[in-house]
């Protein structure tokens, strides 16, 4: 013999009107015990239906975007029933018995007629449950973290359902364009009344910081960064520099350190052609530049600049030197032209002269790369029979992790240290 069953939701915590996001069966279907039938999800976790017992499912009542809460109906089955002949009754079962307490009929009462009113309903923690795609509160959870509305992907799970797969997949397109746009949905930064913990001034931001303070933003939370940190043996280009300081300023020019960075990047470059490139506005083409104007950061009292020197391939040590002093100076008088400020392949940011051992710069976007220099030390180091005092320069290379790989960024500081290290390969 057979009957039929109701299917009922089980206990699923202090909350009601939880969505269903998925329906795994449908009418007819044979069913096993513990059998996942639907799928709901709270804020805090999803939860399977599951069949209360072996049999064939009759009828399916509910629908994806339903709301439903313990106790309620959704659907019912065919079961087989037990047949077992009929047992003597005992003779404390034979006596009368006095009408159930109210307590064992409140027992007996439909499990829908027993949930207890919840602290919060679902309802009343966020959109409405009809629009929601189908994803596990972890995926949402990420997706508000990344600014991604889910309502824009199609999912590729099971019967639709958004994974993290799909999530990174939505991220890496918006990040495929040239500078990479700004992720949306980023949280707004907290509004604090400082005054009430004490005495407090205000002093406006400099015109260049309001400028440059969103492009870094931008730069740093759309480009993924990473930095490969190394150094260099500067002891003969140092050699060299001071003997040659004399020469340079007969010719009006101080020679600094820093012009023969540009010269070792520039080497570097034409080495190692995808760092002297930007990403195209659809993120599908890398443009190699055949040029090369780098980009230097200067400290100026309103904030960094950064001018850009140009055809430095096509320059020597004092001509670039001459035109870095040049172009330094105006800087600081804020004399510098917008069109001295564009067009940079590769930016070097040093701050060798004020001190610091190592620092991780912000790519100056649309370039793929940016070279931090940091303050040059004297260090013991081992030549194979003795450790000779040498002088190190720390170099850190953030680089566009979407088109330059680790191995690349590590062949190209090496390439670089290597022509700080014996200037004699500048010539090559």
């Amino acid at each position: 013999m057979s009957k039929t069953i109701d299917i009922r939701v089980p206990a699923i915590g202090d909350f009601v009107k939880i969505p269903v996001i998925e329906v795994l069966v449908t009418e007819g279907d044979a069913l096993e015990a513990e059998q996942s039938l639907i799928t709901l999800e709270s804020d805090k976790a999803t939860m399977e239906v599951p069949a209360p017992s072996d049999g064939v499912l009759t009828s399916l009542t509910v629908k994806v975007g339903d709301e439903l809460s313990e106790g309620d109906v959704i659907g019912t089955m065919t079961v087989a029933e037990a047949e077992s002949a009929p047992e003597a009754p005992t003779q404390a079962e034979s006596e009368p018995k006095p009408n159930p307490e109210p307590a064992a009929a409140k027992a007996a009462e439909p499990a829908a007629d027993r949930v207890t009113t919840p602290s919060k309903p679902y309802a009343d923690m966020g959109p409405a449950v009809g629009e929601l795609p189908p994803a596990s509160p972890g995926v949402r959870k990420l997706a508000r973290e990344m600014g991604i509305d889910l309502a824009t992907i199609q999912g590729t799970g099971r019967n639709g359902r958004i994974t993290d797969d799909d999530l990174h997949q939505q991220l890496k397109q918006r990040l495929s364009g040239g500078g990479g746009a700004a992720l949306p949905g980023l949280a707004a930064a907290p509004q604090v009344d400082f005054s009430q913990f004490g005495a407090v001034e205000h002093e406006p931001l400099s015109r260049i910081q309001k400028i440059s303070g969103p492009a870094l933003h931008r730069n740093w939370v759309s480009i993924p960064h990473v930095t490969q940190f190394d150094e260099a043996d500067i002891t003969d280009m140092e050699a060299f520099r001071q003997a040659s300081k004399r020469e340079a300023e007969q010719a009006g020019a101080r020679l600094t350190p820093l012009v023969f960075m540009i010269k070792a990047v520039v080497a570097s470059l034409k080495a190692f052609p995808r760092f002297n490139a930007s990403l195209s506005a659809d993120g599908a083409t890398l443009i190699l530049k055949r040029y090369f104007h780098i980009g230097v950061a200067v400290d100026t009292p309103g904030g960094l600049v950064v001018p850009v020197v140009r055809d430095c391939d096509q320059k020597g040590l004092v001509a670039l030197a001459v035109e870095l002093a040049e172009l330094s100076s105006r800087a600081r008088d804020g004399k510098l032209k917008a069109d001295e400020m564009k067009g940079g392949c590769f930016t070097i940011s040093s701050l060798g002269g004020i001190g610091g051992t190592q620092f991780t710069p912000i790519i100056n976007a649309p370039e793929l790369a940016i070279l931090g220099v940091s303050k040059a030390e004297l260090r013991p180091q081992w030549d194979g029979q003795a450790f000779q005092p040498r002088l190190m320069l720390p170099v850190a290379l953030s680089y566009d992790h979407r088109v330059i790989d680790g191995a690349q960024a590590v062949r190209f500081t090496q390439h670089l240290c290597q022509q700080l290290t014996d200037l004699r390969r500048l010539l090559l």
